[in-house]
């Protein structure tokens, strides 16, 4: 994978195993105070992982790598951003989104408008808050039928 420029879109394919343990530099929204989590797999597929705050054992994120279900999904983040995690190139990122979980899969939304970024290296991350249109807080997870499967 080439690098991006630094204000260029970034995507990763690494797995979500590889950071189990980080520090939000830039926290999750509405939680300015939880700074340390840890990234637990939730599934067997690697897909579905739990971002589970360290100092409040109640508080956990839902998260997922957004390829399998939205392929072109290239967030564009600031300059500021790449520099303050640290990143030098796309095989720093893992990148993660969001879910809001419904009733169902086919209810369940991503938020592609503040995906979390963390840098392998240092394990530190955050959640980026994009001005990007077109991104959503609240994407269906399998697309507007709800019937579409990751692509894999």
């Amino acid at each position: 994978m080439a690098a991006p420029s630094p204000a260029g879109a970034l995507v990763t394919d690494a797995p979500v195993t590889d950071v189990p343990v980080i520090e939000l530099i830039r926290p999750m929204a509405g939680f300015p105070d939880h700074r340390r989590f840890a990234l637990v797999e939730l599934g067997e597929d690697g897909l579905l992982c739990s971002l589970a705050s360290l100092d409040d054992p109640g508080l956990r994120f839902l998260v997922v790598p957004p390829a399998p279900f939205f392929p072109d999904y290239a967030p564009e983040v600031g300059d500021d951003v790449v520099s303050e995690l640290g990143i030098s190139t796309a095989e720093d990122v893992l990148l993660l989104v969001v879910l809001n979980a419904g009733e169902s899969l086919a209810t369940t939304t991503a938020n592609l408008a503040a995906p979390l970024l963390v840098n392998h290296a240092t394990r530190r991350g955050g959640q980026i808050v994009l001005d990007q249109p077109g991104l959503e807080v609240a994407t269906p997870l399998l697309g507007e039928a709800g019937a579409a499967s990751p692509a894999r």
